[in-house]
């Protein structure tokens, strides 16, 4: 029988447990990559510009098609997992504006250029809020044609044009590239295949940094990325030599992300949202892709029906970004911006 002694005790040796994972050093390897950020004059269609969300000062690069001389579309670029403004998005930004489109950068709230403290805190809720706050900035803005504005994402951002046209009706078009489109069962496949032992890691961890933060100490973090059997957020085969390979012209990414991450719950429901939109979709899905399931878009593919387009290459996640897929994709999604602008 349970007693209010026994009771007493266990939550006695719970406080124990957090005191000790909070306050006691369990330090974690980093695991650095190295940035090759460039000094050369940025393009002269971009510009730098701020916003503010919650009163916090968002950074971001603003391209603009010279001589248009009228208002024009505009592409919201989303970064990957813990990216930053800096990281991959202005090859994709300089295609748009050669199209006569705009295109906006930015860093999220506790990343890169931003403000935000701690430091590296990764949220959905807090990065959909950022989007709706450069929406809003951008239907002010002369240049821009309100009615014309399109969510681009990739990878951890790829469905973000999901949720965001789902409460804003005036999205022109949302394009997503290896997006997490069942985040339930994909989660399930990537602990399967990681083993219990890396996800109790990292939830031992991520109660460290939980715990620390009620005490206004400092964070506790882990590698965003890192190798096989490390102790880091992904760590499928090929992603640290991915990500390696395309910061190399970032001068702020850091490897590192708040560990809370692992108890952060605050994604909403993807097949909820899918069902309130109502603007044309264009998912890119890599079938080489580790971190999604063969089949993950078949659930949202019934709720689009035939809003949504799926272009599949056999490739893998990285693959995208570079070379002959990289054009083929560019070329399609301007077309699709095309398509929809020009009617």
């Amino acid at each position: 029988m349970f007693t209010l002694a026994g009771f007493f005790i266990l939550i006695s040796l719970v406080v124990v447990y957090l005191i000790i994972i909070a306050f006691l050093p369990f330090n974690v390897e980093k695991q650095p990559i190295e940035l090759k950020g460039s000094n050369e004059d940025a393009p002269i269609c971009r510009h730098d510009v701020t916003f503010k969300v919650n009163g916090l000062e968002l950074s971001g690069w603003l391209y603009l098609p010279e001589n248009s001389g009228k208002p024009v579309p505009c592409v919201i670029l989303n970064t990957g997992f813990c990216g930053t403004k800096d990281f991959l998005l202005e090859r994709y930004a300089l295609r748009f504006v050669e199209a006569g489109f705009a295109a906006l950068s930015f860093d999220y709230r506790h990343f890169g250029d931003s403000q935000g403290d701690p430091r590296q805190i990764y949220s959905v809720s807090k990065q959909l809020e950022d989007n709706n706050a450069a929406i809003t900035f951008i239907r002010n803005r002369s240049e821009i044609d309100p009615e014309k504005i399109f969510v681009w994402g990739t990878s951890s951002s790829g469905n973000f044009g999901i949720f965001l046209a789902a409460e804003d009706k005036r999205i022109a078009g949302v394009i997503g590239q290896t997006p997490s489109l069942d985040h339930q069962a994909e989660g399930k496949m990537i602990v399967k295949r990681e083993g219990m032992g890396w996800f109790l890691k990292l939830i031992f961890h991520a109660q460290k940094d939980k715990f620390r933060s009620r005490f206004g100490l400092s964070s506790h973090k882990f590698p965003a990325v890192g190798e096989p059997d490390t102790t880091a957020m992904l760590i499928a085969p090929g992603f640290f030599e991915g990500y390696r390979k395309i910061a190399k012209g970032s001068k702020t990414f850091e490897n590192e992300v708040c560990a809370r991450i692992m108890l952060a719950f605050d994604e909403p429901n993807l097949f909820k949202s899918a069902k309130d939109v109502s603007c044309p979709v264009l998912f890119y899905l890599c079938e080489g892709d580790n971190l999604a399931l063969p089949d993950s878009h078949k659930k949202i593919e019934k709720i689009l029906g035939k809003k949504v387009k799926f272009i599949q290459y056999p490739i893998g996640h990285f693959d995208i970004y570079f070379g002959e897929y990289f054009e083929q994709a560019i070329a399609a999604q301007i077309s699709f911006i095309k398509d929809i602008t020009q009617k």
